[in-house]
């Protein structure tokens, strides 16, 4: 290591100080050194320079995302508790027994640990995003996982399939042994992720809006004892918070392994499930005591203590001789900002230090459990607004503890590059593919087959099947039974909690803004197709190097497209859907230049009245009346029938059409609660008939059912008494729509089954809210998928059970070609 202060002024040229700065491991820019040193008034030492290099970095100061996200997302709304600002955003869910509770969530990403240690990066990743919800004062309820691999077929397949398989294994090897269930994610495959998977994670947690914690030190905290909590300080994760904010470097094996940390869920299980933390939380408000609590994530104690200490308008000073650490004689700046996992600090008065150290250390035997795991005194909360570490005597940090958390910003600069707008033009029909072995009826279910068994749209059982969904014995919709998850949390109360997440990369590569605003509209319509309201949002927002111009447009972009679908669809009161949590993660970009698709992915938090209510996507019983929700329109750009079918990326994605995209999903919402759906399902990725495909394939094999469609390509028979809307294609009858283009743009939608007893009803509530639906077809107890032009020519005459196995084994024949 470097035992002496860097003096930036010894080195007038930049590119001699960038050198420096690289010989000892920072991702400090020279100029950034050097407002260090003037705002410091000395040299920095190697642990200042660690320490403003983890808090300036993209992953803690967000220097060049944070005006944007200021600038565009809504933060606000009557339900939001507590928006962005701390480790996790906490929005109202119900009351129960007179007591107000909120549903805690928090949004983070855990891309490069996971690219260069996959089982490891991916465990940690889930380790991290459950400590910030626990340190709000929440029960963890449950966790997701929106996943980005490579390319599985493409020359880095081998690679690749590794990756999936290690970050599977972490997620479940930790998830599972720490006891929280998990309530869904989803996947996708794409030669831009071969360089830089992506692994975005997010928790749910319950609490009492009287006992939130807050991530700081609470008002008259002169003096609070600041108390380390959990495993010894290692070398582990070293740098990860500057490592998680560069370009993944592959020839820099070793340092980028040192990077990641290394899990210990079960010592997790013990601090969090097992109730140690809940224990002081509890012995706190029994002695009317106002205490702060931070998880340590990126930059260690470092950030944790600074940030802990800086909200609550505090200066710290810590003592690193009274960490209890792994092996002697780690240098100062690793004590300081190794992010050694499974552990939390705590802002305490000096009468409740005792008794805090005696429920770690003895009640709960954390020395025990894991070796040099314990709690212990490292500092204390100062009037002075200072940051002052002390290593063996000397003072190895002095700085603003404001400056320290306060970080920079960069006005990056905007370029727009261009993006498409224009219909994608369809083969002619003579050239499609088994056109001439069948007509359209040969080619449509020749095309469903195979996008079924891709690995973009096949069964997610493969993953589903490694996690456990119902370990505290809340999950109500576990997932693939839904396009959300449903929990019921809280014992003895019908509110249950819907959860989805989503993202479309093809999209945002096409056009970012549409990209953005897709990931909100279709993550609400999920929530939306279980009957829940969504209340509030989240978003991991994944992209290249924002140094690069186009780059960060693409940034901007997708960010504009996520606000204005939150400002426009809405919640029940009309106010935007707020933002509460999220996370940027910037840099995902090889050495070889090559940056990931625009990726930002949504998360949404519904709330249902009554969980008994929520609906699943199984086709109910034989003689439903299945209704289409939402027009098709030609915008096949991005979607699965263009790539897997034609091979082609180019062309106009699905727009959101505000007011029918708020339309459509509050009358499911609404239909939903008053019981009047048997079951629904969002159209999205691979269009209506592969919606109708898995809402067969939901079916039990034993008891399948089966469908038969009509391709109404024009508008349907009126409602008596109701003008006949427009044509599901968003034509005019008579224009001649290809079957294709009605059965797999994935245009925003519903496809619902309705009782036939209820079907004139339903018709009705929808015309009455000029809603624009068409009654497709039935289910039956043939086991057959049965779709058929308005001509009466058959376009698919599949057996359910066959495109079942199709279906089901896709993953594994993912995993075996050669």
């Amino acid at each position: 290591m470097h035992p002496h202060p860097l003096d930036t002024t010894k080195f007038p040229d930049n590119a001699a100080l960038a050198a420096q700065l690289r010989a000892r491991r920072l991702g400090l820019a020279p100029d950034e050194a050097r407002k260090i040193q003037q705002m410091l008034g000395h040299p920095p030492t190697q642990a200042e320079l660690c320490v403003f290099d983890i808090e300036w970095s993209e992953h803690c100061s967000y220097k060049s995302s944070r005006p944007i996200l200021k600038k565009y997302l809504p933060t606000e709304s009557r339900n939001v508790i507590l928006g962005p600002g701390e480790d996790s955003g906490i929005v109202y869910f119900t009351t129960h027994e007179g007591v107000r509770y909120g549903i805690v969530i928090s949004h983070e990403s855990h891309n490069h640990p996971s690219q260069v240690l996959p089982v490891e990066g991916a465990a940690t990743g889930i380790g991290g995003i459950v400590r910030d919800v626990d340190c709000m004062g929440a029960s963890v309820i449950g966790t997701l996982d929106p996943l980005r691999f490579g390319d599985p077929f493409g020359v880095h397949r081998e690679r690749t399939l590794g990756i999936v398989k290690g970050v599977v294994t972490g997620i479940w090897q930790y998830g599972n042994a720490l006891g929280v269930p998990n309530l869904g994610g989803d996947v996708a495959f794409d030669k831009s992720f071969d360089d830089n998977c992506l692994v975005n994670v997010v928790a749910l947690g319950i609490c009492r809006e009287d006992e939130i914690i807050h991530s700081r030190v609470p008002p008259g905290g002169e003096g609070y004892a600041l108390i380390l909590v959990g495993k010894a300080t290692d070398w582990s994760g070293f740098g990860g918070a500057v490592f998680a904010s560069d370009t993944l470097d592959e020839k820099n094996e070793e340092v980028n392994k040192g990077a990641v940390q290394i899990p210990d869920p079960f010592l997790k299980n013990v601090l969090l499930l097992n109730k140690a933390n809940q224990e002081v939380r509890r012995r706190a408000k029994e002695l009317g005591l106002q205490v702060g609590m931070k998880d340590l994530g990126a930059g260690g104690i470092a950030c944790a203590t600074s940030e802990i200490g800086a909200a609550g308008n505090f200066g710290v000073e810590l003592n690193l001789d009274a960490v209890h650490v792994a092996e002697e004689n780690l240098p100062p700046e690793v004590i300081l900002c190794a992010e050694t996992q499974e552990r939390y600090v705590w802002a305490v008065p000096p009468s409740f230090v005792e008794e805090v150290l005696d429920i770690y250390n003895n009640r709960w035997d954390l020395p025990n459990i894991n070796p040099g795991a314990r709690a212990g005194v490292i500092g204390y909360a100062t009037r002075e607004p200072r940051f002052r570490v002390r290593h063996k005597g000397k003072l190895v940090v002095d700085a603003d503890i404001h400056d320290v958390t306060g970080g920079i910003v960069y006005h990056r600069e905007s370029r727009p590059r261009p993006v498409e707008e224009k219909p994608l033009e369809l083969p002619e029909e003579t050239a499609l593919p088994t056109f001439d072995k069948g007509g359209w009826g040969g080619f449509c279910g020749a095309a469903l087959a195979r996008m079924l068994s891709s690995p973009d749209l096949c069964s997610r059982e493969y993953l589903f099947s490694h996690y456990d969904h119902e370990v505290q014995g809340n999950t109500i919709i576990r997932p693939g039974e839904a396009d959300a998850g449903v929990i019921a949390p809280l014992p003895g109360c019908l509110a249950g909690v819907a959860v989805a997440c989503d993202g479309n990369p093809f999209y945002g590569a096409l056009h970012p803004y549409w990209g953005g605003a897709n990931a909100v509209a279709e993550a609400i319509r999920n929530v939306a197709a279980v009957g829940a309201r969504p209340v509030a949002l989240t978003d991991c927002l994944n992209f290249g190097n924002p140094e690069v111009p186009t780059a960060f447009w693409e940034f901007c972009e997708s960010v504009r497209g996520i606000s204005d679908a939150a400002r426009n669809l809405k919640d029940d009161a009309g106010e935007p859907i707020p933002i509460i949590s999220g996370n940027v993660s910037f840099y995902n970009q090889s050495e070889s230049g090559q940056s990931i698709s625009p990726s930002p992915i949504v998360a949404v938090i519904g709330v249902l009245s009554d969980y008994s209510r929520a609906l699943t996507m199984e086709l109910k019983q034989p003689g439903s009346r299945l209704l289409l929700i939402g027009r098709r329109y030609n915008e096949l750009g991005g979607s699965a029938y263009a790539r897997i079918i034609h091979n082609v990326r180019a062309g106009k994605v699905p727009e959101v059409r505000w007011e029918e995209e708020r339309k459509n999903a509050w009358a499911v919402i609404q239909l939903a609660e008053m019981g009047r759906l048997l079951s629904a399902h969002d159209i999205s990725e691979g269009g209506l008939l592969v919606a109708l495909a898995e809402m067969l394939m939901a079916c039990p094999p034993d008891n399948p059912l089966g469908a038969h469609l009509i391709c109404s390509c024009a508008a349907p028979e009126p409602v008596e008494g109701c003008a006949s809307p427009p044509s599901p294609t968003g034509r005019g009858q008579g224009e001649g729509d290809r079957p294709d283009l009605f059965l797999f743009s994935e245009s925003s939608g519903f496809l619902v089954e309705v009782h036939p007893g209820q079907v004139n009803l339903v018709k009705r509530l929808l015309s009455d809210d000029d809603i624009a639906f068409w009654d497709l077809g039935e289910t039956n107890s043939g086991g057959r998928l049965r779709v058929e032009s308005q001509g009466g020519e058959t376009l698919v005459d599949a057996p359910v059970a066959q495109l079942r196995e199709l279906w089901k084994h896709g993953w594994e024949r993912m995993l075996e070609a050669q």
